[in-house]
Order: structure tokens, then sequence, then C-alpha cells
């Protein structure tokens, strides 16, 4: 289903994360975005999942090898004996992945991957396949030059990916501001300009001195 067929909604209990090969050895090769935003990012949208209830899977290639293990940053946030690691190039071949999706039960799949042409597009395309809704949030993705980047885009778009970044799903999931999650929910997407915002509210509605 496409955005433009009838879109439902992200939710806690529609949508799953899947997190692929954020490994040590990959990121010393991306070029498409700055290597620390790319942990910011990733890390920032796996806590806010978390924080939302959505569960969040996690897979490497051959992690003992050359890619390494998956990056300290990450692997703090997440529970390292759920780390599934694999030899298949694309995730999506691996019964034991499609398996730990179909558990949640989520028909709603939030991708980011090291690389982006392989390793978000793989899976996201051939999850669709098999009837998810598949998102790739890009900026919580790298790859190893502008062209690499550009032809991923363009092969996810053509197979009906929607093509998103690290907070926007999540936005979407939280829907109210309102929850009492809220504050903690922004501030874990540590977005500057909505640190300032929820600064700006709070010191609106501080009682006067």
């Amino acid at each position: 289903m496409t955005e433009s067929s009838g879109y439902a909604p992200l939710t806690s209990e529609n949508a799953a994360v899947l997190l692929v090969d954020h490994q040590v050895g990959l990121m010393t090769g991306v070029r498409d975005i700055g290597v620390a935003d790319l942990k910011h990012n990733v890390v920032a949208m796996t806590r806010a999942a978390k924080l939302l209830g959505v569960p969040v899977i996690t897979t490497t290639t051959d992690s003992s090898g050359m890619w390494g293990p998956t990056i300290p940053e990450l692997a703090a946030v997440i529970d390292q004996d759920q780390i599934i690691d694999r030899s298949m190039v694309n995730a999506w071949d691996d019964e034991r992945i499609r398996q730990a999706v179909s558990a949640t039960g989520a028909t709603k799949l939030i991708i980011a991957g090291v690389s982006l042409e392989v390793c978000a597009a793989f899976p996201a395309i051939s999850a669709i396949r098999d009837g998810y809704d598949t998102y790739v949030a890009v900026d919580a993705s790298g790859t190893f030059n502008e062209t690499k980047r550009q032809a991923g885009l363009l092969r996810m778009q053509a197979a009906g990916v929607v093509v998103t970044d690290y907070a926007t799903p999540l936005v979407e999931i939280l829907k109210d501001n309102s929850r009492p999650v809220a504050a903690e929910f922004y501030a874990t997407l540590d977005m500057p300009f909505a640190a300032l915002i929820w600064q700006l509210s709070s010191a609106k509605d501080a009682p006067a001195a």
C-alpha cells in the first residue's frame, strides 16, 4: 500500500523499527552524512521508538569479521543479546529476521541501514512484496558516495518505499502533544528546535517569581 491509496497512520501497534548494519567498520566509509550526525539520528530514533513502545529489531552482517560490531552508541540502547547476526546480504532473506518482524504484529516497518542503497533498500523493497508498508529513515542511514545515495533513493521510491527522516515517523506515532510522554519524547529525539519550543513552553507556564 502506498500513501496515496488510503493511508493508515503509523502507530505503536502497527509499526516496528528494523536497524540494519550500523557497524563500526561500515561507518568508517560513510560519506553522504557526517558520522556524528548519523550516530545521533539512529540512536535518537531508537530511543524514541522504545519510549513509545515500538518494537526494535537490530541486525548485523558478520559482526566478528571485517564489518565489526554494532556501534557502541547504539549497542548501549538496545539489548546486545537481541542483535541478529547474519550472512545474507539482504536482511529480509534471513528467516530469523522475518520471523522477528512477524512476531511484533507490525504491518509497517521503519528501516535504517548502512549502506542506504543495499542494507536499507533491499529489505525495504522485499518487505513490500510480503505486504508491509515500508519507510526508510534516510538520515539514520548512510552510504559511501552521493551516486550511491541518489541511486538508492530513486530505486526505493520507484518500488513504493516511503522516504523519510529519523524523527517524522516517530512524531506521527506520538500523535498528540498533550500525551504525558511528549516532553520526554521530544527530548529523546533531540531535535534542537523542538527542545527550544519545550523550553519556551515551560518558561511560559512557570509561575512568576
